[in-house]
């Protein structure tokens, strides 16, 4: 409650500074034939200010590789110079981008990059499970390129359906620890589960078990300083990822690290859609009910988790951790071909975008989608479109509630679209779907962070496990089945005559998406 006053009179603060700004300036410009020095000071400022507009037109139109969110930012400049200049500030991505990637690519490290350097030359030469089509083997090549993300065979995957099942086995490997625990979330709330999680790792920080935790300061904004500093008292190690002065104003900062991934002892990791939080677990006032997808994961696939903690961790922490320990010698016999793939701004190629319309392109039979937000990069909404049109079984479940109100409705502005193209669009009416899925041809299939929209395939840091099991993908595959029955879909006629205020919401979301 203390922070969050806090956070109110910082914002009151920021508005009258604004309020006192405007007013000083119409005074100015009234007064300014008055007073040689006023008059002086008066053009100093306006001068002042046109120069910084100009430099952020400037910057926009060199650095922004997206012609119509170019567009919109120089509109945005134009029509309303002193709201668009702090908007640009506050919410502008290239100046910042350069400074963030070489700082974050100064920790990593040289693990992963090694490995996929070897298994570039050796790909088209070894048999692996279900890799024998040509189309899987050039995704795997693909995402040794551009991620830099090895394969790895040996390891046994676990699909977590929802809350309860994810943070069941959660606490059970939290409890079993013995070496150390690495987390990392978006969200992690001060609430009944929260708690539970925390007391957990209290109880094993002062059993000698390592713990390092990091939490996005912006996802987290409302975690409280209690919660914090309980946890660092006992030993947990605490860092926020990539601070901010106002991140009640800031709910929608760019980037942000939206990863959700915990390494137990180096032998088991947990990655996907969930954070930490009672909502997730369907105890909130605005959803009765949270679907979610999330992976457990044992073997070799863990060394990849692993680093990209690591890594996340030395940026954040400014230490060097690293070590033959964090990655002990695995057990696991089960072959479970699957790749991890980190992207973000510190990356040299939009990795998971890539990845997801390499596996849009190579479909032949389905493409199977569950995204809570539908505003995908233009490559993808032409990829969806095609494979639709050429006769590609395209799905897509999305929810039938909002949790953010301008991505619902440019989510919603996509629709039609899509259905003119023979892409089947449902809604999910049981509660709010939240699960980051793409299953292809019974061939590969994606779970992880990475929501369909801009923000996620372009702005965030995320992380997706990349999967070519069968059986695991057989088993999403029952889960979207499942999904399907709670839904409705969308008919083309139906959705051409809804309301005119829908259509007004969506031109606004739209209006809005290149922004961000």
């Amino acid at each position: 409650m203390e922070r969050l006053i806090k956070r109110i009179l910082i914002i009151i603060g920021v508005i009258l500074l604004m309020c006192s700004v405007w007013v000083g300036y119409y005074w100015l410009s009234q007064n300014a034939s008055q007073n040689i020095y006023i008059e002086i000071v008066f053009n100093v400022l306006y001068w002042l200010f046109r120069i910084n507009i100009l430099w952020i037109a400037i910057v926009i139109f060199l650095e922004n590789k997206n012609p119509s969110r170019t567009v919109a930012w120089l509109l945005v400049l134009t029509l309303i110079p002193l709201l668009g200049f702090l908007c640009y500030i506050l919410f502008g991505r290239s100046y910042r981008k350069k400074s963030l990637s070489k700082s974050k690519h100064l920790a990593d490290s040289d693990r992963l990059l090694h490995a996929a350097k070897v298994q570039q030359g050796l790909i088209d030469y070894i048999e692996l499970p279900n890799s024998g089509n040509a189309h899987n083997k050039r995704l795997m090549q693909l995402i040794l390129n551009n991620a830099k993300a090895p394969f790895s065979l040996k390891n046994e995957i676990n699909v977590l359906t929802n809350g309860i099942n994810k943070f069941n086995r959660l606490i059970g490997c939290i409890e079993r620890a013995k070496e150390h625990i690495h987390i990392e979330y978006f969200i992690i709330k001060d609430d009944q589960i929260g708690n539970e999680i925390r007391r957990l790792l209290i109880e094993k920080a002062k059993k000698g078990v390592k713990v390092r935790l990091i939490y996005d300061a912006v996802g987290s904004f409302r975690l409280s300083k209690y919660y914090i500093d309980s946890l660092k008292r006992a030993g947990v190690e605490v860092y926020p990822f990539f601070p901010v002065a106002f991140p009640l104003f800031s709910r929608d900062l760019n980037y942000r690290n939206h990863r959700k991934i915990v390494v137990v002892d180096g032998v088991v990791g947990f990655v996907g859609g969930l954070n930490i939080g009672d909502e997730y677990l369907g105890k909130s006032n605005r959803f009765n009910f949270w679907r979610d997808t999330h992976l457990e994961i044992k073997g070799e696939a863990v060394y990849a988790l692993q680093t990209i903690f690591l890594n996340d961790w030395n940026y954040v922490s400014k230490q060097v951790v690293d070590g033959a320990q964090y990655f002990p010698e695995h057990l696991i016999e089960k072959q479970a071909l699957i790749q991890i793939v980190a992207s973000g701004p510190d990356s040299e190629w939009q990795a998971i975008l890539q990845a997801f319309y390499k596996m849009m392109a190579s479909a032949t039979d389905k493409i199977w989608i569950t995204t809570p937000y539908l505003v995908p990069e233009e490559s993808l909404m032409m990829g969806l479109k095609t494979a639709a049109l050429s006769g590609v079984d395209v799905r897509i479940i999305i929810p039938s509630q909002p949790d953010h109100f301008f991505v619902y409705w440019a989510s919603q502005s996509n629709i039609e679209a899509l259905l003119e193209a023979g892409v089947k669009i449902y809604q999910y009416k049981n509660g709010f779907i939240h699960s980051k899925i793409m299953i292809v041809d019974r061939l590969s299939a994606t779970v992880g962070t990475t929501n369909l929209d801009i923000r996620s395939l372009e702005i965030n840091f995320e992380v997706n496990a990349f999967i070519y099991d069968v059986p695991t993908i057989i088993r999403l595959e029952e889960d979207f089945v499942k999904d399907l029955s709670e839904c409705n879909e969308f008919i083309l006629e139906h959705f051409k005559n809804r309301r005119f205020r829908n259509k007004v919401l969506e031109a606004l979301g739209r209006l809005v998406s290149p922004l961000q």
